[in-house]
């Protein structure tokens, strides 16, 4: 059946009922039922997966932001693709979280239980479980073990970070470096940092990468390699091509600094306020580091100072929607955009002020928050919309059984694949949130979201944390010694317990 597909990228009109709704409705309806897309789905389908480092979950239009501007990519994807409100990451920290997405693996069954350490051989990532006549290319961060070689069955692979050679398992690798450093030596930019002994190579710091105008931005230079993959797939060789920018990661500035007005940014009820005296260790912890050291040559004295930080982040967002729109309309280009399933995510998020923190590396909703969304062209061309907390553990069974394989029993997270297509089938589900810091031990724990909108976090050594996100969204007002919540809390915690039963996770928590 010939099938006449309007263009990803030109495509305005939203089809879906409940993507008119708004947020504050759409948080009260069921999913959607989207018109169905192709006739028939392909039998070998293709994947482009692109997601960032350090994107924040509400900092996208299809959350009800107005002021982000990201009308090239983030829109038009929303428009033809199902939406996951309430995604968490397994793990609110680079490494531990990018092994959980590429393996579908919790952190502490991985083993890459925080920054720089090696995927092992036998955790088998997403590419590993394909065909092998498909072509697989990796392009951008890795931060799962020496950055600048193909490995885990991705066998094309451009590099873009060269602050990982400390961890590379081979000394001699040191002698080369990323594919991004040699792009910018061709164009005639001077490598800006040398690194102390026994290294001692000189390289381009973020801190230079981050200021160069938009082509010679790492983003820029994955677009125009990306872009060369998907011209070069016109012989209809099914392919996966995982794309991850380092930006909107910091240093927290670009140049679409200015894009963004910092009075207008949007903001919460912990926006710029202080920790409480009752917050937990980790975050205290990360907070007085702030205070003491600032952050990254920015100035985090005053609101103003914040919200020049948040403008900052949101350009970079937008910098993000430039190139990954450029991605998109190679893919059209190649003819291969009816075969392929496009998703867009990304680790973990991004304090951006809230409770006077910036990066990760706590249970807060802007540290543990991304946004997900699944382009699937076979299955919908609207916008569906789930509400309710889903795990970032589960997107590779489901998007490796919307491509006909199925992992179920080989990995700790399962496919959602049956609510894709079948949407009225979505049913909220608890999940859980590790935090795992042999360096600070006292500060590591599990937190709990349920689907009813509480949060339970529950630490090695210090108090527990429980917050109502239904009327509590900034996370102010911890109600865990509260006597009225003494049942939920020990609900919860036996919840907990059994997960970690389920899962193999032997980290002791204080209730």
């Amino acid at each position: 059946m010939k099938h006449t597909r309007r263009s990803f990228i030109r495509t305005t009109t939203l089809t879906s009922a409940a993507a008119a709704l708004g947020p504050k409705m759409l948080a009260q309806s069921a999913p959607n039922v989207a018109p169905k897309g192709l006739a028939r789905p392909p039998r070998r389908p293709n994947l482009l997966f692109l997601w960032t480092d350090q994107h924040r979950g509400d900092t996208v239009p299809w959350a009800g932001n107005s002021a982000i501007k990201a009308p090239h990519f983030f829109e038009p994807l929303a428009r033809q693709s199902f939406l996951f409100h309430r995604t968490c990451i397994t793990q609110p920290v680079c490494t531990p979280s990018r092994g959980s997405i590429m393996t579908g693996l919790w952190p502490h069954n991985h083993g890459c239980i925080t920054n720089n350490i090696n995927l092992r051989p036998d955790c088998r990532s997403i590419a590993e479980y394909l065909p092998s006549d498909y072509a697989t290319a990796y392009y951008g961060k890795w931060h799962l073990g020496d950055e600048i070689k193909a490995q885990h069955g991705f066998r094309d692979w451009r590099s873009i970070e060269d602050i990982y050679r400390d961890y590379y398992t081979n000394p001699a690798d040191r002698k080369r470096f990323s594919d991004y450093h040699y792009f910018l030596m061709a164009r005639g930019f001077p490598p800006d940092e040398t690194l102390p002994p026994p290294d001692g190579a000189t390289v381009f710091s973020r801190t230079m990468g981050a200021a160069f105008p938009e082509p010679y931005t790492k983003v820029g230079f994955l677009g125009g390699e990306a872009e060369r993959f998907l011209h070069a797939r016109r012989d209809g060789q099914p392919f996966i091509l995982s794309v991850n920018s380092l930006e909107p990661h910091p240093p927290t500035y670009g140049p679409l600094n200015e894009l963004h007005d910092p009075a207008a940014m949007p903001t919460g009820p912990a926006f710029a306020q202080p920790l409480g005296a009752n917050a937990p260790a980790v975050a205290r912890r990360q907070a007085e580091k702030n205070r003491q050291l600032g952050y990254k040559n920015h100035p985090i004295e005053t609101e103003a100072d914040w919200r020049r930080l948040r403008a900052n982040y949101y350009g970079l967002v937008s910098m993000v929607d430039n190139t990954y729109a450029r991605i998109m309309r190679a893919l059209e280009a190649s003819g291969q955009a009816d075969n392929t399933i496009v998703v867009y995510t990304s680790d973990h998020g991004d304090m951006c002020g809230d409770h006077c923190l910036m990066q990760k590396g706590n249970f807060y909703e802007g540290s543990i928050h991304v946004p997900l969304a699944i382009h699937v062209p076979w299955l919908s061309r609207s916008r569906v919309d789930f509400q309710g907390p889903i795990s970032s553990v589960d997107i590779m069974p489901t998007l490796l059984d919307l491509m006909g394989i199925d992992v179920a029993g080989q990995v700790d997270g399962r496919s959602h694949a049956e609510v894709l297509r079948e949407p009225s089938r979505w049913r909220k589900e608890n999940i859980t949130i590790e935090w795992n810091d042999p360096e600070f031990p006292t500060g590591e724990g599990r937190s709990r979201v349920t689907a009813d909108g509480w949060k339970l976090n529950l630490y090695r050594d210090d108090r527990p944390e429980l917050y109502d996100l239904n009327r509590d969204p900034g996370e102010l007002s911890n109600l865990a010694t509260d006597p009225a919540q003494k049942d939920r809390v020990r609900r919860v915690t036996d919840e907990l317990h059994q997960w970690q039963q389920a899962t193999r996770d032997k980290m002791p928590l204080k209730a």
